[in-house]
């Protein structure tokens, strides 16, 4: 039978997207290796272990405001009440004499509050008076203006779970009980490396048929997103000699390889004959465009991801499956994705029979609303598509051309 080839709306033997993804993720398994870092170093690692509230936070009843601290009792229920102002309590600094009827403190944000009271009364509401006496109006409700101990954190609280993706709101939740340290697992080692005598270094002179190799530098970019320093091969010659040398290599030091190139039907397409000699082809070929010539296998111990070599179908299929594929090497729990439905202000070309990532610029119209537009042509090779583009505009399998208006499922770059 003949070959389909990448133009081809539909194919029976590729596997649809979700399909696909789902074998992935069901394939892998978290890596168990695990390591302490400093808390600076932890942003965008994935926590190996729960980690626990050793104390309260805050430890203490605390003032919310800059004011005067008093017992409810004191408060006027009609008409004004003199209190004497006996100390001053300052954040780090707390007054620690008991204050007694008739009596207050003057408070700032932060400061403990004193023993005796339990509200706060902010300072524009007081008047001052002589003989350092304050007067203060009715009006207030006892407890105001207190941050009570614990109501953060309790001491003991389960604070964040393993597998989760340390934000910097993580990173300061976790100082604010006292640790410098956290447990999380280890990245993924992962290496790459591009495909085709076609291929040339960047700096360097360009004959006729040739081009730059951007793809290499794409990846890096989007390994670099996701806090991963790859082991970098450089350029792999078109012979089945060089590659299967590479791939053994790469194997036997890192935990998953990625190659673009070579992974379709020409003659110089080497990448999946040879990982079946040295490894396994768990599937080859996705029903999506761009990126329908797409591999998954291992050899040995290591994951093997083989991207087509246009530079969309690259990052395509890097954001749909490597991404995902790595988040969940490295003990990620959370592995959704943010899709949402918004209008499409501009019409779509497509034909039946493949799921399309169309590139998109999502933004806000003049009224605020959010909407999405095309970046305009999306051939496999138009790179600068994907630097206009914050978003994939996805269309479903069965899915026509896109009239201007229709709703569209579009999945944010992250």
């Amino acid at each position: 039978m003949k070959n389909q080839s990448c133009a081809s709306p539909s194919e029976a033997s590729a596997l649809d997207v979700v399909t696909a993804r789902q074998r992935i993720l069901e394939t892998l398994s978290a890596l168990t290796d695990t390591e302490h870092v400093t808390l600076r170093a932890a942003l965008g690692r994935v926590l190996a272990a729960s980690v626990h509230a050793a104390h309260s936070v805050p430890p203490h009843d605390n003032s919310a405001m800059d004011g005067y601290a008093l017992c409810s009792a004191d408060l006027p229920g009609n008409g004004t009440k003199s209190l004497a102002v006996i100390g001053t309590a300052y954040a780090g600094a707390p007054y620690l004499s008991p204050v007694h009827a008739g009596e207050c403190v003057r408070i700032m944000t932060g400061a403990v509050i004193p023993p005796g009271c339990d509200t706060v009364v902010m300072q524009e509401q007081v008047e001052p008076q002589a003989d350092d006496r304050v007067s203060i109006q009715s009006g207030h409700r006892g407890g105001e203006h207190v941050r009570k101990a614990g109501e953060d954190l309790m001491a003991g609280d389960r604070v964040l779970s393993p597998g989760r993706r340390l934000t910097p709101a993580d990173l300061g939740l976790i100082a604010s009980l006292g640790l410098d340290k956290v447990g999380v697992v280890r990245q993924p080692r992962v290496a790459m490396f591009t495909s085709g005598d076609e291929l040339r270094e960047i700096g360097t002179k360009l004959p006729t048929g040739c081009i730059y190799d951007s793809n290499r530098y794409t990846l890096y970019g989007m390994l670099k997103q996701l806090g991963i320093e790859p082991i970098e091969l450089g350029i792999v010659a078109d012979r089945r000699d060089a590659l299967k040398a590479t791939l053994r290599h790469a194997a036997a030091h890192a935990d998953v390889i990625i190659s673009t190139g070579g992974v379709s039907v020409g003659e110089a397409d080497y990448v999946r004959d040879t990982l079946a000699e040295l490894g396994n082809v768990h599937f080859w070929k996705v029903g999506m465009r761009p990126g329908r010539p797409f591999a998954f296998g291992a050899i040995a111990e290591a994951w093997f991801f083989g991207l087509p070599g246009n530079p969309v179908s690259t990052m395509a299929t890097f954001h749909q499956f490597v991404q995902p594929a790595l988040r969940r090497l490295a003990g990620e729990q959370n592995l959704a994705t943010l899709r949402l439905q918004v209008p499409c202000i501009t019409p779509l070309k497509k034909r039946p029979g493949r799921m399309e990532f169309q590139r998109g610029i999502l933004e806000s119209d003049a009224n605020g609303h959010t909407v999405v537009r095309s970046t305009g042509e999306q051939g496999s090779g138009i790179l600068s598509s994907m630097s206009k583009a914050n978003c994939f505009i996805i269309l479903p399998v069965e899915c026509g051309d896109v009239t201007t208006g229709t709703l569209v499922d579009v999945q944010p770059f992250q």
